[in-house]
């Protein structure tokens, strides 16, 4: 498979933060958008930004700014929908997407995904993390954390995914299962890499993790 294109994925109300851009929040003097740009623009052909709103308030990172085409907050697939219709654009097969507010995800995520795809006519793929502890006797028979927003993505099904948005489906996983998506398991080990900015303590942790 060519390499694919990126989509930051950063449309998401950050109710939990008291609203705004979460990914205008800084660790280390550093946006945690300039982090996750930073991070996956090695790994694919080409990289934009899924946001809603005024585009210039983005205007420092250097990016396409694509907005959702959904009507209302539809969620992170409507995100997606938006990456791959930016994608189809320029010709590409395929996008890798990540979340605007984890700043730690792996520096192979793309790799790892491409390689999940193997044999895949339309290369569907999420990222995974073991549960553990705590977090794997309240998670019921699932035995993985499956991260939606990180995720290896087929142009070839944007209108089935434009149908099923439009037809009020929201939840990722139903969509990615209907189409036999696979998963590519990352290590949660000395922490989960997908671990994402919600809370004001969620940013202090962030600054922990970064020190």
């Amino acid at each position: 498979m060519t390499k694919p294109l990126g989509v930051i994925l950063a449309g998401g109300l950050a109710t939990r933060m008291g609203g705004g851009d979460k990914g205008l929040l800084q660790i280390g003097g550093q946006s945690l958008l300039t982090r996750v740009r930073d991070r996956l623009a090695p790994q694919v052909a080409g990289l934009a930004l899924n946001a809603n709103g005024d585009a210039a308030r983005f205007s420092d990172l250097g990016l396409p700014v694509v907005a959702d085409t959904i009507e209302g907050f539809a969620g992170p697939l409507a995100g997606v929908l938006a990456g791959l219709d930016w994608a189809a654009e320029q010709g590409a097969e395929a996008i890798v997407t990540a979340a605007a507010d984890t700043p730690f995800f792996p520096q192979d995520l793309v790799a790892r995904l491409g390689a999940a795809s193997a044999g895949q006519e339309h290369p569907l793929v999420l990222a995974t993390t073991p549960r553990t502890g705590e977090e794997l006797k309240s998670g019921g028979r699932s035995k993985v954390n499956r991260h939606p927003t990180f995720g290896l993505w087929p142009v070839a099904l944007r209108d089935d995914l434009r149908v099923a948005l439009k037809g009020g489906l929201r939840k990722v996983v139903l969509w990615t299962d209907q189409h036999q998506g696979r998963e590519a398991s990352f290590e949660a080990t000395p922490f989960d890499p997908f671990f994402n900015v919600n809370t004001p303590e969620d940013l202090k942790r962030a600054e922990e993790l970064l020190r």
